[in-house]
């Protein structure tokens, strides 16, 4: 994180070396493997992040959360 802040977002050149390493590295019957994994894993995120939401809200219209007022 710190090396995007100090240099910056990678430009298209950057974009293209990183998308040939990661073909090299992985393969290319590997990538989808990769890009499906990484998939689920993002939506099964924003699962935990609604259902975590809506058990606060709950807890929240019950009055079992305490704002400190």
């Amino acid at each position: 994180m710190n090396a995007i802040l100090l240099f910056g977002m990678p430009g298209m050149g950057e974009w293209v070396v990183i998308g040939l390493f990661v073909l090299v590295f992985f393969g290319a019957r590997k990538i989808p493997e990769f890009a499906k994994g990484l998939g689920k894993g993002i939506r099964e995120f924003k699962d935990a992040v609604k259902d975590v939401k809506k058990e606060v809200d709950e807890a929240d219209k019950a009055g079992k959360i305490d704002d400190g007022k």
